[in-house]
């Protein structure tokens, strides 16, 4: 099992390519001229970044706000740089784990590979390790959330994306500005 660990990482973003309604996402960490890129769904980008969030909002909480854990993003952290190229997939994320380490302060943030259900006892899945500060971890969270937020805007009635063709509303029962969609 190839184990990509950044302890800590130069630099540790979400991403993405393409253009709205095809966009691929991804997680970069660079360090020490290593940089190992992995692939995942919008979706997992989202609750990666609300998870942290949850995790340093509960740290602080338990500390009794005595933890080093910013309540926003430190500005001097934010990066707002595209991706690195080459932009090469290592491996496509399947599942992923959050913890903090309180003896370093740090979030320790693991995506696996993902795994054949038909080869499982075989599989030695590849897993990204990060370790980074709360701070950064605010600032990586921030950055997600952006990204996620810049594709396609809701539909304001039911909350699908909308498409540049046109959107097929299911509170208006499939009618489009008048007309039956066909």
């Amino acid at each position: 099992m190839p184990v990509f660990d950044y302890d800590p990482p130069e630099r540790f973003v979400a991403g993405a390519l393409g253009q709205p309604g095809a966009r691929a996402f991804f997680l970069q960490a660079r360090a020490e001229g290593r940089l190992t890129t992995v692939a995942l769904e919008k979706l997992q980008v989202a609750a990666l970044a609300g998870r942290l969030d949850e995790l340093l909002d509960e740290v602080l909480r338990l500390s009794g706000g005595t933890a080093h854990v910013p309540a926003l993003a430190p500005a001097d952290l934010a990066d707002d740089a595209p991706l690195d190229v080459p932009v090469s997939e290592d491996f496509r994320v399947g599942t992923m784990a959050l913890a903090w380490d309180a003896e370093r302060s740090q979030v320790v943030i693991e995506a696996q590979e993902v795994v054949d259900e038909e080869d499982v006892e075989a599989a030695d899945p590849a897993v990204l390790r990060v370790r980074i500060s709360a701070g950064a971890a605010r600032a990586f969270t921030r950055r997600a959330l952006e990204i996620v937020a810049a594709g396609r805007p809701p539909c304001p009635l039911c909350g699908q994306p909308l498409d540049a063709a046109g959107h097929v509303c299911v509170r208006l029962n499939g009618y489009r500005g008048g007309e039956a969609a066909s």
